[in-house]
């Protein structure tokens, strides 16, 4: 009687068993069940390492490789190797050069969906994740983890150098240069290096002359987003970094951490004539040309020359 089970179990994998009329048909008697998990929520098949539960019994199978370290695809050309094919087929392009997927806003070209979607919301806005502590969205998943341990406090990551310590691996990384003088990314036109991956794509830019961000007030374009943000201050007057100790608001963040410095009354730049200190180096440069006489600021209308830019000309 199991031998007929069996028989019929196996003629049944040849039959194609569509319900006919149907949208959302199935090849197999197996697959209404698999499709079903997906409403129902169903995890049938645990794993018995951790107990994390998985609709798929192939998904489990690859969740075990984390566990037992098992990666049995490899790649041919540096012989990395990897726990899923697909982690395989994408490494695979970085050899090849291939970029399949492309923007159809500036056609530029990822070699994964995944990536070509988190850069098609620069041009849409979307922000699909949100903190539900503060409700700030987010583009990226990522970006999102990383933001709700601001609520937490959690700095998991401490360099060993300093001890000081980071909410996230990658701000750690990009500190931990900072001892070493590492600058990893480098650009393949100028040979420019940057700590950052996403410095040196904003840097690539400037090659290109691309620049993808406009000013809705006056059409003026960016090639980074940041500049964009920065510039748009100007029109509407938002000052959002405030002092803390005057309430004085600047509309860089730079800006504010330079007036912070006249609170300490902290004065590192000393002039080598009158020994006049100064808080900020510009200051001190535009002091010193009292003792050169030099005057690099000239006047449009009378030619007349000024030591500093904000001179008057009367």
């Amino acid at each position: 009687m199991a031998g007929v089970q069996e028989q019929t179990q196996h003629e049944d994998s040849h039959n194609s068993n569509k319900s006919n009329g149907s949208e959302n048909s199935f090849s197999y008697q197996s697959h209404p069940t698999k499709h079903e998990r997906t409403h129902t929520g169903q995890k049938p098949y645990l794993c018995p390492e951790c107990q994390k539960c998985f609709s798929h019994k192939y998904s489990l199978i690859q969740h075990v490789r984390i566990h037992t370290s098992q990666k049995p695809y490899q790649c041919s050309e540096c012989q990395k190797d990897f726990r899923y094919q697909t982690s395989l087929i994408v490494h695979v392009r970085r050899h090849t050069g291939e970029k399949p997927y492309q923007c159809n806003e500036c056609q530029k070209s990822f070699s994964e969906k995944g990536t070509l979607t988190k850069h098609e919301r620069t041009h849409t806005g979307q922000k699909p994740y949100q903190c539900s502590e503060c409700e700030k969205s987010f583009s990226q998943k990522g970006n999102l983890t990383q933001h709700e341990k601001t609520h937490t406090g959690d700095k998991p990551y401490q360099c060993s150098e300093c001890q000081k310590t980071f909410s996230c691996k990658a701000r750690l990384i990009y500190h931990e240069n900072v001892h070493t003088g590492l600058n990893p990314y480098q650009c393949s036109e100028c040979q420019k290096s940057f700590r950052q991956k996403s410095s040196l794509t904003q840097h690539e830019y400037t090659h290109t002359g691309l620049k993808l961000y406009q000013c809705t007030e006056c059409q003026k374009s960016f090639n980074k987003k940041n500049s964009l943000i920065k510039h748009e201050r100007t029109h509407t007057g938002v000052k959002p970094y405030q002092c803390t100790e005057c309430q004085k608001s600047f509309n860089k963040k730079s800006n504010l951490t330079r007036h912070k410095i006249t609170h300490t009354g902290y004065k590192p730049y000393q002039c080598s004539e009158w020994q006049k200190r100064f808080s900020y180096k510009t200051s001190l440069i535009q002091h010193e040309r009292i003792h050169t006489g030099q005057k690099p600021y000239q006047c449009s209308e009378c030619d007349k020359n000024f030591h500093y830019k904000c001179n008057p000309c009367t």
